[in-house]
């Protein structure tokens, strides 16, 4: 939930208008001259259920507190973590919360503790809400802001705070997300970057989340100069992984995907020839995962990453056990991955795990000498100014994963269709009737 200068009197209360939480008295806010209701209302994507969306009409956000901004969204996005709430898999979901944390807007209205973003400014919002001020936030560790989220559930499972995050439940602090027309920024001046004119929404909105979450993934567990690196999962965060990991000088890069015909690793192999892919649903009879890694690369990859996550079992066990609530994720993939690597090799995990697993191979991470690192939400405001330069500069592109740009009254029918990973969808731009017109070598609307 969002800080405020009244912190001590905050009052904890959901409010799915648009507004995230309510966090304090805000009458003498309306008495200063902004945070009055106007009555105007916006069209916002809802969770309403299991495997349920709907886009409604609700009222417009508005400032509450003096360091909030009010964003016009000209563009926003679903995300593969996007189908954890959509299938329920995210704890202290409610119905009517409002979905999307990755957007980009300009900027309405601003309090009068808001400094450096102006009125009429163009920019992205990172997922994760930072403070600025707090201690990890000042150490660039955005993703773990002491000040953002109070829920007691999170901070009880995990034994430690983490930032609130737009659109992702109670669990990440009851925010309202930005799939939707308006959307409110807490703590404006950290949470927004600038995106200069040469810089069109179709590439500055991946800045809130898919390129950092990716850039981070690689960087944070080490990816080096001629490592042979396995990445779990072709969605849009995979296919950056392995760009990135290309940049960063991986000699080689498998791509490990199944269930859906292949096409989206020939997706990716048509954006990136050079990958090399694996479909686990045709392997022969007897054959892992496992033993054809080793097949490929002797003793096993150096480096494996999860872009997929654990709420995907592939196996009786697990299937059951996460159905009937006896654990919140599956270990199979991690347990993949850690008897695929070579002796003292990397694991990276950035697919979402939200809480306990069984049946987790701990003997092979010690005896082998894995180095198992959790990624973590990624501290987007660490990288989001050096991404952007490199896409100023031609270094990296994003526009490769994006296959589709779809209306924000449509999003029922999109989470449908990325769900079930059909007409070829891997990562959407979301129009509203604030976007301008799709950018040069962008996607045309898609009618659905």
């Amino acid at each position: 939930m969002a800080a405020s200068r009244a912190a001590n009197a905050a009052e904890m209360a959901v409010d799915h208008s648009g507004n995230a939480t309510v966090t304090t008295d805000v009458s003498n806010y309306g008495k200063e001259g902004y945070g009055e209701d106007t009555g105007a209302k916006i069209k916002a994507t809802t969770w309403q259920g299991k495997n349920s969306v709907k886009v409604v009409e609700m009222p417009k956000p508005r400032v509450i507190d003096e360091e909030d901004v009010i964003l016009r969204i000209t563009g926003s996005t679903i995300c593969g973590s996007d189908l954890h709430l959509y299938h329920a898999s995210i704890a202290q979901l409610q119905k009517g919360d409002v979905l999307g944390h990755e957007f980009c807007g300009i900027v309405e209205s601003a309090g009068p503790g808001v400094k450096r973003i102006k009125v009429g400014d163009r920019v992205v919002a990172a997922f994760p809400i930072s403070c600025g001020n707090c201690t990890w936030c000042k150490r660039g560790l955005t993703s773990a802001c002491e000040r953002t989220n109070e829920s007691t559930l999170a901070n009880a499972l995990y034994g430690k705070r983490t930032a609130g995050i737009f659109g992702y439940s109670h669990l990440t602090g009851g925010f309202a997300g930005g799939q939707a027309e308006y959307v409110r920024v807490p703590y404006g001046d950290h949470n927004l970057l600038q995106l200069p004119d040469e810089v069109p929404d179709e590439k500055g909105l991946y800045l809130s989340d898919v390129l950092a979450t990716s850039w981070h993934c690689v960087v944070d567990t080490g990816v080096k100069k001629g490592d042979a690196v396995a990445v779990w999962g072709a969605g849009p965060i995979g296919q950056m992984v392995a760009e990135f990991s290309f940049f960063h000088g991986a000699s080689r890069v498998i791509l490990i995907d199944g269930g859906d015909g292949g096409w989206r690793l020939d997706f990716v192999k048509s954006k990136i020839p050079k990958i090399e892919t694996l479909d686990y649903t045709q392997l022969p009879r007897g054959e892992t995962v496992r033993s054809r890694l080793k097949d490929m690369v002797y003793g096993g990859p150096d480096v494996a990453l999860e872009c997929a996550a654990g709420e995907y079992p592939k196996g009786w066990i697990h299937y059951f056990e996460l159905l009937f609530g006896m654990e919140m994720d599956t270990s199979e993939i991690l347990n993949e991955m850690i008897t695929s690597i070579r002796p003292f090799g990397r694991v990276g995990v950035t697919g979402v795990y939200a809480g306990y697993t069984n049946h987790f191979n701990i003997g092979a991470v010690m005896q082998a000498g894995c180095r198992l690192i959790g990624n973590g939400q990624a501290p987007v405001h660490q990288y989001w100014e050096k991404l952007l330069e490199l896409i100023q500069q031609n270094k990296i592109d994003p526009l490769p994963m994006l296959s589709h740009r779809v209306r924000l009254e449509d999003m029922e029918k999109v989470y449908a269709m990325f769900n079930k990973r059909q007409n070829g969808i891997q990562k959407v731009f979301v129009q509203t009737k604030f976007s301008a017109a799709p950018a040069p070598g962008t996607p045309a609307l898609t009618e659905l």
